[in-house]
């Protein structure tokens, strides 16, 4: 998984706490990381409906959703995260082994499986479910 999906995360709490237009650079700061990785989260999330972009001095990203009703899976899915996958495979198709050559495809369903439990689980958890984590 990339850090795309905490970054949204991060970047989407923040911003309903804030309550107002935050710059990238302010985002960036407060989640630790630089400005133009920021900007092209955000820009994902812009495509997804979830945060509106102003330009100008007073500009930056707002988030537009409902706190209580955007959840974790719709931001997963807004910056096309992968939750759980392999970073390497073992084997080769082209070998002659069934093990050797059938090891990738049965641990890529099973990891797939695996996203999809983890999609369903965040189904559950919203904006307003972090944030009362974080503020009691």
């Amino acid at each position: 998984m990339t850090g795309a999906f905490s970054l949204a995360v991060h970047a989407l709490v923040y911003l309903n706490h804030k309550g107002e237009s935050l710059s990238s650079e302010v985002l960036a700061e407060n989640i630790c990381t630089n400005p133009a990785r920021v900007r092209k989260v955000m820009a994902l999330l812009k495509r997804s409906g979830l945060v509106a972009t102003k330009e100008g001095a007073q500009g930056g990203y707002t988030f537009t959703g409902d706190p209580a009703s955007v959840t974790l899976r719709q931001v997963a899915d807004a910056v096309d995260a992968r939750l759980v996958e392999a970073g390497w495979r073992s084997g080769s198709q082209d070998m002659e082994c069934l093990v050797a050559s059938g090891m990738a495809r049965i641990m890529d369903g099973i990891y797939s499986g695996l996203d999809a439990q983890c999609r369903e689980t965040l189904e559950g958890i919203t904006i307003a479910d972090i944030d009362r984590q974080i503020f009691g």
